[in-house]
């Protein structure tokens, strides 16, 4: 980009705007639930519906958002989906009948996963490899969970005036954004040689192939085992003939050498079991404060107002702890945090205090402040500028199953141990084994990222060790767009 760093901050404000709101758009709507389903007499499953279809559009869509970024330019691929969502979000709330608002949730999740990572790569591309590169994706990441915190918050309020806000609100601000990005986001460089050659077979083979694993994966709690199993299966095999066409083709959408990257794998599953936990607990939590304490949409926004911590720690404490820790280290901190606050939650009582609730929820902001930024930098450091577009997309893709499979995992679990018991006792142990899958799922990334750790410390030359304020990763492989990834 010709723009210079001074120049960047500007551009990194109207790219927090945009991931803002996509965060917002979807805490707002969890709130939203209970009044959407009363208004438009929709069904348990189809209100699931309202969810699933923005995490299958997001999570479907997102590896060829993040590859069209680098084909086609990530000046396009921000703007023009930027222009729909903001259309689709104001669709949604005129919506009178279940088909047109879960429509427009898929629309929207679709125009978020060619922003999203079209964001990313502008980020990653624009400002200059290291510390101030660093302090830009915390930034960037933070404002994502800083929005879906907020859009917890504003839910509740927005919904006790009407639940067609949750929708509408957003608008105004989204078309600010959009304005200033057409001023501030840089045109892509010309490109010579003509336009880039497409892999069709391959996006067509992958986006199935996502599309119907997340499906499947979030519709396995409550849809017929050989249903979930058959589309599964499907989704399998689409994903090997798409590992087939790739071999093949001469100018693949996903190069597969790029899985070769082990901090890039490493942090995509990472981010996959960290998402699944979070996304988990937060369920059952607005499950066991609105339907088993009976509070309402707005009390339970504010119970959860402590986990709106990462807004303010992941831009100013985090770049910090960064520098002076590493990523590593900062990463397993924050897996300890969310490990550490699901377990407080699990013996949750009937009748509990919000005091002896609220460690947990602010050690789970907490946890996500110190995981999901430098989980992106991770994720996207040491690749060719050419493919920072795609490796984006293959993280927010794995934030995405993640999301679902947690939601997935945990509705299995509680389902299960409620039975066909209705009472509050029955509900409560419910939830009491939901609450193990978060827990379960801390563990696992937790155990991967102390592995990582480990296995880092082992390989490093005698005499070597970096000092505490460098990332001993960034300082054997360099922080460049060339830099050699950890084998």
């Amino acid at each position: 980009m010709s723009r210079s760093p001074a120049a960047n901050w500007p551009l990194l404000l109207v790219l927090c705007g945009a991931i803002f709101l996509e965060g917002i758009d979807i805490g707002m709507l969890n709130v939203a639930l209970p009044p959407i389903r009363s208004e438009l007499g929709l069904s348990t499953g189809a209100l699931t519906w309202v969810m699933s279809a923005y995490v299958l559009g997001y999570g479907g869509f997102m590896l060829l958002g993040g590859r069209a970024a680098d084909l086609f330019g990530r000046r396009r691929m921000f703007l023009v989906p930027l222009a729909v969502f903001t259309l689709f979000s104001g669709l949604g709330g005129l919506a009178t009948e279940g088909a047109t608002l879960i429509a427009a949730r898929f629309v929207t999740g679709m125009c978020a996963a060619f922003m999203a990572p079209a964001g990313l790569s502008i980020i990653t591309t624009g400002f200059p490899a290291g510390p101030r590169r660093d302090r830009a994706l915390l930034i960037y990441s933070g404002t994502a969970g800083g929005g879906f915190s907020a859009g917890l918050i504003a839910g509740g309020l927005l919904t006790a005036v009407d639940w067609r806000w949750v929708f509408f609100a957003p608008m105004v601000p989204a078309l600010l954004v959009l304005i200033a990005g057409l001023r501030l986001v840089p045109r892509d460089p010309v490109r010579t040689g003509g336009r880039p050659p497409v892999d069709l077979a391959g996006a067509l083979t992958v986006t199935g192939a996502v599309l119907l694993l997340v499906l499947g994966v979030e519709q396995a709690a409550h849809a017929p085992v050989l249903r979930t199993a058959a589309v599964l299966t499907a989704g399998v095999a689409l994903l090997a003939a798409f590992v087939v066409i790739e071999r093949r083709s001469a100018a693949p959408l996903v190069r597969l050498g790029l899985l070769r990257s082990w901090p890039l794998v490493r942090a995509n599953v990472m981010g996959l079991l960290f998402t699944a936990g979070f996304f988990g607990f937060q369920f059952v939590a607005v499950l066991y404060f609105q339907e088993l304490r009976g509070w309402s949409a707005e009390r339970t926004s504010y119970a959860m107002l402590a986990m709106g911590a990462d807004a303010v720690l992941a831009p100013v404490l985090t770049p910090r702890l960064v520098r002076r820790f590493g990523h590593a280290r900062v990463i397993v901190t924050g897996l300890l945090c969310a490990g550490l606050g699901y377990a407080l939650f699990l013996p949750v009582g009937a009748d509990w205090p919000y005091p002896a609730m609220f460690p947990s929820m602010l050690l789970v902001g907490v946890a996500f402040a110190l995981v999901y930024g430098p989980l992106t930098i991770v994720a996207t450091d040491g690749i060719e500028a050419a493919e920072q577009g795609l490796a984006g997309g293959l993280l927010y893709t794995s934030f995405q199953f993640g999301a679902a499979f947690g939601l997935s995992a945990v509705t299995a679990m509680t389902v299960a141990a409620t039975g066909a018991g209705g009472s509050p006792g029955a509900a409560l142990a419910g939830y009491h084994a939901g609450l193990t899958v978060p827990a379960g799922l801390a563990l696992l990334a937790l155990a991967l990222g102390v592995t990582a750790l480990v296995r880092r410390r082992r390989s490093g030359p005698p005499g070597a060790a970096p000092g505490p304020g460098r990332d001993p990763e960034a300082s054997r492989h360099g922080r460049g767009p060339h830099a050699t990834p950890v084998p």
